[in-house]
């Protein structure tokens, strides 16, 4: 008879409870709850990202499967499909928010290296669409018969964690996210072409944090050397302001 814990089991215990109560408590996530609490909707979610669940459905199947262990791996006695979707639907998302980032930042300590050793943080940030069907995602409209969000991450260089995370339609440009970025006094920030925006850039640097942007048009001078001149370009600039 298997008396020792289950794997999963094993890395919950490594999540800090007492952290995550508090910001419950701050948010009333548990208010009016009997049986499927915050922290159970927690676990189940982590369950079907660790297990490669791509549904709803197919966590909800997974679970079933694992029927007579939920409780001990801390689920609760019984989680419906019904109970998981209303509880994704009207808790506040800023719970989970704000301890994903507290995870993060956990994370990044016990990875600091210090590569570069250019005493601020290195930062990289960019963004990925991912597609969506537009008769299910109405809301997210993206061309003419395509649907999609976009998720603005702010990249860790040295310690390889993304530090920052945003999502918005994906009709969104690039630069538009710029300002919700938290920026970091002594830090570089590392910016493809289509962040090109020099308001932001000049805030930037007046918190003295440092900027490397590309520029939109190579030189046609010479092409070969384009990146070079795209990094000079922006120092200069910097400097001019």
């Amino acid at each position: 008879m298997h008396k020792d814990k289950y794997v999963f089991a094993q890395l919950v215990s490594f999540l800090d409870r007492n952290k995550f109560n508090y910001i419950v408590r701050k948010y009333d996530g548990d208010k009016y709850v009997k049986h499927f609490t915050c922290w159970n909707q927690l676990l189940a979610l982590m369950f079907g990202q660790l297990s490669n669940c791509e549904s709803l459905r197919d966590l909800i199947v997974a679970l079933e499967a694992h029927h007579s262990k939920c409780y001990h791996l801390g689920m609760g006695k019984n989680v419906s499909k019904s109970s998981l979707a209303r509880a994704n639907q009207d808790r506040d998302y800023h719970i989970f928010e704000e301890y994903s980032y507290y995870l993060v930042g956990e994370a990044r300590q016990k990875r600091v290296n210090h590569i570069f050793k250019l005493g601020g943080n290195v930062y990289a940030f960019d963004s990925t669409t991912v597609d969506l069907c537009l008769s299910v995602f109405w809301w997210a409209k993206f061309r003419k018969k395509k649907g999609g969000i976009k998720v603005h991450t702010l990249y860790d260089v040295e310690t390889q964690i993304p530090a920052f995370f945003h999502i918005t339609e994906a009709s969104i440009h690039d630069s538009k996210v710029m300002i919700e970025v938290p920026y970091e006094p002594d830090s570089y920030y590392i910016f493809d072409r289509g962040y090109n925006n020099f308001k932001m850039l000049y805030k930037i640097h007046q918190i003295e944090a440092y900027f490397v942007v590309r520029a939109k048009k190579i030189s046609s001078t010479n092409p070969s050397n384009g990146n070079v001149g795209c990094l000079r370009m922006c120092f200069q600039t910097q400097a001019y302001f």
